[in-house]
């Protein structure tokens, strides 16, 4: 399948501010200096949103051409999606749990892990670190695996369900259960989806707005080039002020994955031309899921060297700030680098085995 477009480059812009949003948190944590009073360092969670409606529009994507094709498997699907997310999820989840529970106490260092663990290592490692993250809050090494999990279920439920329906009936079927989702996640009856964080939606839609291109349905936003650079404008104004917050729970959550939705169409099929194809960018863009995994680790390393060094102090705020922004950014790119070349390339070798 041909590959699109700018979506290599979207991922690790979207690991990438992921990553300075958790930056700030954890010094504000350790009375370190910060700084988050710009938009863009508060859009963490919405980059991970758009993270979500990406996968959804390339999983279903590839779904409903390989149901066209008659090739689809279940057990393929199944199996590349294990090689492609399980080594690094249980490497950092078995590494998060240790460092909490081993690593730091041996340190000397405090942290409160006075919750039950093998609770929590059971919800993580049978696909449920969403729940694990909102009951026990194990620190941010494993609470920003809540994400994966929420993959790990999507998952689950989109190759049987795409499997059973009949290839012309997905979009409609898609469309419907969105909208009745969307109802019961914002229904007070069903608080727990809120609380857990099971966003399908995002997925979901993502995957609406796929099957609408593929059955040649979004020719009117090709119409001018001023639908796309509307949706671009758009997008970038709501990651870099705060003026598309809705003052709802529920308006948000709309508005917030039709945006995305438009977006990923328009970076993939209607850019005009405006292809960003930097080698290094789309190798960034690779090893996106090695940054987002490991920034968290990286981050506490590197909290940890300014506390026992005292840089701090002998920096001055300003310098502190952005040396933990960028060591923390540096570092990460080179242990997803390491990880992409000597762990996940043997286990991306072996997807080809699992493809028809």
């Amino acid at each position: 399948m041909k590959r699109l477009p700018n979506l290599d480059v979207l991922r690790f812009l979207l690991a990438t501010m992921v990553l300075i949003y958790h930056v700030p948190k954890l010094c504000e944590s350790q009375g370190l200096p910060y700084f988050n009073d710009a938009p863009i360092f508060q859009r963490g969670i919405e980059a991970v949103y758009m993270f979500f409606v990406l996968s959804g529009f390339l999983i279903i994507r590839l779904i409903y051409r390989a149901k066209q094709n008659g090739t689809f498997s279940i057990s393929n699907f199944y199996m590349r999606r294990i090689l492609r997310i399980f080594p690094l999820y249980y490497l950092v989840l078995f590494f998060g749990f240790f460092f909490y529970w081993i690593a730091l106490p041996a340190l000397g260092i405090a942290y409160d892990s006075n919750y039950p663990f093998w609770k929590a290592l059971g919800l993580s490692v049978f696909f449920f670190p969403n729940i694990s993250a909102s009951l026990y809050e194990p620190g941010g090494i494993l609470e920003i695996l809540w994400s994966i999990g929420i993959e790990e279920q999507f998952y689950l439920l989109v190759a049987p369900l795409l499997f059973l329906i009949r290839t012309k009936r997905i979009l409609i079927v898609l469309t419907a259960l969105v909208g009745i989702y969307l109802l019961l996640f914002h229904w007070e009856a069903f608080y727990l989806l809120r609380k857990y964080q099971m966003v399908y939606f995002y997925l979901f839609g993502g995957g609406i707005i796929a099957l609408m291109e593929a059955q040649g349905r979004l020719q009117f936003l090709k119409s001018s080039l001023w639908i796309p650079l509307s949706i671009c404008v758009a997008t970038l104004v709501y990651f870099t002020t705060d003026w598309l917050l809705l003052p709802t729970y529920q308006g948000k959550h709309v508005l917030t994955v039709v945006l995305f939705c438009l977006f990923v169409h328009t970076a993939a099929h209607n850019h005009r031309n405006v292809i960003i194809s930097n080698p290094l960018l789309n190798y960034f863009g690779n090893i996106s899921y090695g940054i987002y995994m490991y920034h968290a680790i990286v981050l506490n390393f590197v909290v940890y060297l300014f506390l026992k060094g005292e840089w701090a102090a002998q920096l001055g705020a300003v310098a502190a700030i952005i040396l933990t922004q960028f060591s923390t950014l540096v570092i990460t790119l080179i242990v997803a680098h390491v990880s992409y070349r000597y762990v996940e390339t043997y286990f991306l070798n072996l997807k080809s085995k699992f493809r028809k």
